[in-house]
């Protein structure tokens, strides 16, 4: 039985749980509390996870840690379809250029926006929304005229790029002015087995 350690509100975990829903994975779901109230973790889950941070995922004796590296494990190991992350090296490569923007713009700018706004994070909130604006001009100019990021069909590139895009609203960062990313993120949340987590509701808005 696959194994994640997360949180309920770390959209990072959710992405997780979002690729599981998906290829219909039963799997047992481990929390993680925070130590007095801060983002930190006992000795237990350091083992587990030297980085202390969220998610970790076990599958039998393998043990990987970090949602790039958990979404690209299971859409390798266990989707026979191939959709979710493409073999041929275009259509591969091109998945990897947006899993470039969930590890950077998105998390230095829309993540730890709402980061700065939901928990307290130290930080340049105004610089942080500048860099969330950033990735969002990124997204419109591929989502204004197509409907996923990675090719016809949705990708681990699009569950990377999601929570923290749909949940612009927590780090004060207004999405109006994007109304592709604001179809795509409707789309996505009509997607089949689609799951929400706190800030996020399953389906389409009526």
């Amino acid at each position: 039985m696959l194994k994640l350690y997360d949180r309920e509100r770390s959209g990072n975990a959710y992405k997780v749980r979002l690729l599981l829903s998906f290829l219909n994975l039963p799997y047992d779901r481990i929390p993680v509390p925070m130590q007095d109230g801060r983002n930190q973790v006992d000795s237990s889950y350091l083992r587990l996870n030297p980085r202390g941070q969220i998610p970790t995922l076990q599958d039998g004796d393998a043990t990987l840690w970090g949602s790039t590296a958990i979404l690209s494990y299971l859409a390798l190991r266990y989707d026979e379809t191939a959709s979710w992350l493409p073999r041929d090296p275009l259509s591969f490569s091109e998945v990897v250029q947006w899993l470039e923007l969930a590890q950077n713009e998105i998390q230095s700018g829309l993540f730890q926006a709402r980061a700065i706004m939901q928990f307290g994070l130290a930080g340049n909130l105004q610089a942080a929304q500048q860099i969330a604006r950033q990735a969002l001009d990124v997204l419109e100019t591929r989502l204004s005229s197509e409907q996923w990021l990675a090719g016809p069909g949705p990708t681990i590139a699009d569950i990377a790029c999601f929570p923290y895009t749909a949940l612009a609203r927590e780090g004060k960062v207004d999405v109006s002015a994007y109304p592709g990313v604001q179809r795509w993120i409707d789309d996505f949340r009509s997607l089949d087995r689609f799951v929400g987590m706190p800030g996020i509701e399953a389906g389409r808005p009526g």
